[in-house]
């Protein structure tokens, strides 16, 4: 659990959020959470300069909503802009015109001195650098919120070897440390004071980035991921994938094989085939997600190279810290959804959306089909070359969230590289029809999936599950008559009419209570003289006590 008395010490970040907020547009809100002054968890009270408060006001008339939360959280910085970046998959919780504006924020910074690079490399692998590399570029290739990344030639035992050096910015991991702290408590503060909020869950966005930035903080976590996309991609050779050098990485510092190519953009202006480009990156996304179950989250066009020349291109997927995974019954089940879309069956596709999600309450189903249908008809009553795919999954997976199915969070990282593939494939090729490029490979995945191999190897987990059960079962068996035979069993049942029934119960003992001793004392007064009208009102009550009871049990039935 996170400490808000540590968090609430940063009083001066405290005080920057508030300022940020007013400034685009925002008092309202830092008025409302620091509102609370009894609460000891609330914001400390909002300090606000008159010229912040005067500009946020003219930014919330002119620019939209979803514009000024993109720019608070540039101005806040990179922990901020990597949980703008986490919030922009999650279009099942976040309006559409929101989730547009966050996929924009990008990481940009002015890079680390030469010097403090060089410093927190030899810290890290623990050698001066002329000890690993033969050379070493000062001059960053590129430099984000957590990393930037230097060209090098490595020392190896096979000779030397162009490489690109991601090295973690000094301090950054203590920077969100803090940040992410002071964000679990906000998002708790904003869900108390601001109940609205709730819808969108602060509290498990703020989870799920913290998830996703300690992952991506931890570089040896991106040196598996690139083992396993280059094992994954050794036979078909669709997509390529650079090779990690561990003996000069570490948890901040990861040194990558050099691939040598272009962006899209320039590789289109060197003579590169749109279209065969465009195939070729569906073709490796569909291997990744329905195949492999292990794809990348984030195949933008900043991390797709393109190599070789024209005639014999080859895809390449760098920056692979961001990863998801799919088992393989969620594997079948997308695949399930593609196919149903692909094949225009609407109640199909919500069936294929039920499966996929976990149902949170009750769903009315006639009306879930229904809602499914009326937002698929707009896609999937057209061409599937005019199918937006991206629009089409947002609207759905939105339209099952409306009926309390809760989908899980690595289907909507399918969703987002699908999205961004399709982007880059519209780009390449703007005539490409991405479901029909797709749909040889769905199905041949899906003749795998009930192929006699996959079958008979079903069958026998099955058998081995029943066999398993059959020999567990007589031992079993004894140990329940064991506790029998010394009293140890006991049977607990749950009746939900039981306490109306014990209930009905005691009334009726008290009843019979109150009656016999009403009647019993007015027999024993009725022949003395001096209290024979006190012993008949008792049998008179007691007579009455009991008819009325009577009367009331006939009337129940």
């Amino acid at each position: 659990m996170v400490s808000i008395v540590s968090a609430v010490r940063d009083l001066n970040r405290l005080r920057e959020i508030n300022v940020v907020l007013a400034r685009h547009g925002f008092g309202e809100i830092v008025s409302r959470l620091s509102r609370r002054r009894s609460d000891p968890a609330a914001l400390p009270a909002a300090e606000i300069p008159a010229d912040e408060e005067a500009r946020g006001e003219d930014e919330r008339r002119r620019i939209s909503r979803g514009e000024r939360v993109r720019m608070v959280l540039a101005d806040l910085g990179p922990t901020f802009v990597k949980l703008g970046q986490v919030a922009s998959t999650r279009a099942d919780l976040l309006p559409a015109d929101l989730v547009v504006e966050l996929r924009r924020l990008q990481d940009d910074v002015p890079p680390v001195p030469s010097e403090q690079i060089r410093e927190a490399v030899e810290s890290a692998l623990g050698a001066p650098i002329p000890d690993v590399y033969e050379s070493f570029d000062d001059r960053p290739l590129a430099a984000a919120s957590i990393a930037q990344v230097h060209r090098a030639v490595l020392k190896t035992p096979e000779g030397p070897r162009e490489v690109v050096v991601k090295v973690q910015r000094p301090g950054i991991a203590r920077t969100i440390a803090g940040d992410v702290e002071l964000l679990h408590v906000l998002s708790a503060i904003i869900e108390r004071a601001i109940p609205e909020s709730r819808i969108y869950s602060p509290t498990g966005l703020v989870a799920q980035f913290d998830r996703a930035i300690h992952a991506e903080l931890d570089f040896t976590i991106e040196a598996d991921n690139a083992r396993r996309f280059a094992q994954n991609f050794a036979a078909s050779g669709a997509c390529r994938f650079p090779e990690v050098y561990r003996e000069a990485s570490s948890k901040t510092v990861l040194t990558l094989e050099y691939l040598p190519g272009r962006k899209i953009s320039e590789a289109l202006a060197a003579g590169h085939s749109g279209p065969k480009l465009a195939r070729r990156a569906v073709t490796a996304i569909i291997q990744q997600i329905f195949e492999d179950g292990f794809f990348h989250a984030d195949p933008h066009p900043g991390n797709v190279v393109v190599m070789g020349e024209p005639d014999a291109p080859e895809l390449a997927l760098i920056d692979l810290g961001m990863v998801g995974r799919l088992s393989p019954d969620m594997r079948d089940r997308t695949v399930d959804l593609l196919i149903a879309a692909a094949r225009q069956d609407l109640a199909s596709v919500a069936d294929s959306l039920y499966a996929i999600g976990t149902p949170t309450r009750k769903v009315d189903m006639r009306a879930y089909r229904a809602r499914v249908a009326e937002l698929g008809e707009k896609y999937l009553g057209r061409p599937l070359g005019e199918v937006d795919l991206s629009a089409m999954i947002r609207d759905i997976v939105r339209g099952a969230t409306e009926f309390g199915l809760e989908i899980p969070p690595d289907f909507l990282l399918v969703g987002k590289a699908l999205m961004t593939m399709e982007g880059i494939g519209k780009e390449l090729d703007p005539t490409l029809e991405v479901i029909e490029e797709a749909k040889p490979q769905l199905i041949e995945i899906v003749r795998r999936r009930y192929s006699p191999e996959r079958l008979g190897t079903e069958l026998w987990r099955a058998m081995g599950k029943v066999s398993g059960a059959a020999r567990e079962l007589p031992s079993q068996v004894q140990e329940i008559l064991e506790d029998l035979r010394l009293g140890r069993l006991s049977v607990r049942t749950s009746d939900p009419d039981l306490p109306r029934v014990v209930d009905r119960l005691g009334r009726r003992i008290l009843t019979g209570l109150v009656v016999a001793a009403s009647v019993a004392a007015g027999a024993w007064l009725v022949p003395h003289e001096t209290h024979s009208s006190l012993g008949i009102a008792l049998l008179v009550m007691g007579g009455a006590l009991l008819v009325g009871h009577l009367a009331r049990d006939l009337r129940r039935g």
